[in-house]
């Protein structure tokens, strides 16, 4: 007996029992499906990064509790945190948003308030999905913002030639900024702009076409290029 509880003690730290240890991990993992569950509402996801957010807790409560009475704490939750600048993909402002949730929950696992983390968890479970539901009500009108981007010859005159199209289709438009493409032969224009009405897109791009030669136009949503962190 002596034997097998030396396996689960440390010379270097605060020893912990194994049946603290194994509270904590399955309420980790359970926090964390929760909120891995919570984050596929109305979400695009991949498996493997909903996977990632359900083990998340339970790693990181363990980091905690081996390094718990440790001089090396600091320094380890540092380098947990860490690991989010580090992605191999950039992410974009909810999954940023949704993978520090997850370590939160497994630090107060960690430092042994399991009660309060699966009380936060589930607020902000609670938070999250009314914010996503009611965004889809308040923030109707975001679906016409999009961000545009004109391609067109060099010897086209950018500053009026647009003018009309974007007054007809649009409620206002702001030019963002001119670079030129293809060893200086082509100029790409960038744009906000926000749409009078939902369905106009390829009526908008066919009338933008008809004056820039035909060449690349792109209408995106605004959060594909700025929402990522």
């Amino acid at each position: 007996m002596d034997m097998f509880n030396s396996l689960f003690s440390s010379g270097t730290a605060t020893a912990v029992s194994p049946v603290s240890v194994f509270i904590c991990i399955g309420a980790a993992l359970a926090i964390g499906i929760f909120l891995a569950l919570v984050y596929t509402y109305k979400s695009r996801y991949s498996q493997s990064f909903v996977v990632t957010l359900a083990m998340l807790p339970a790693v990181v409560s363990m980091v905690i509790l081996l390094v718990n009475g440790n001089v090396g704490a600091g320094v380890a939750v540092a380098g947990t945190f860490g690991l989010v600048r580090f992605r191999s993909v950039p992410g974009t402002a909810k999954e940023i948003g949704a993978i520090f949730l997850s370590m939160a929950t497994g630090l107060a696992i960690g430092m042994g308030f399991v009660g309060y983390a699966a009380v936060f968890a589930l607020i902000m479970g609670v938070v999250t999905l009314i914010y996503t539901k009611l965004g889809y009500v308040v923030f109707a009108g975001s679906k016409l913002q999009k961000s545009l981007t004109i391609t067109i010859p060099e010897n086209l005159d950018y500053t009026e030639v647009f003018t009309e199209t974007l007054n007809k289709y649009t409620k206002s438009s702001n030019l963002l900024g001119v670079k030129t493409t293809n060893m200086g032969s082509l100029f790409k224009l960038s744009y906000d702009v926000t749409l009078n009405k939902e369905g106009i897109e390829k009526e908008f791009i066919d009338a933008l076409r008809c004056k820039n030669g035909n060449l690349e136009i792109r209408l995106n949503r605004p959060g594909m290029g700025g929402e990522e962190l």
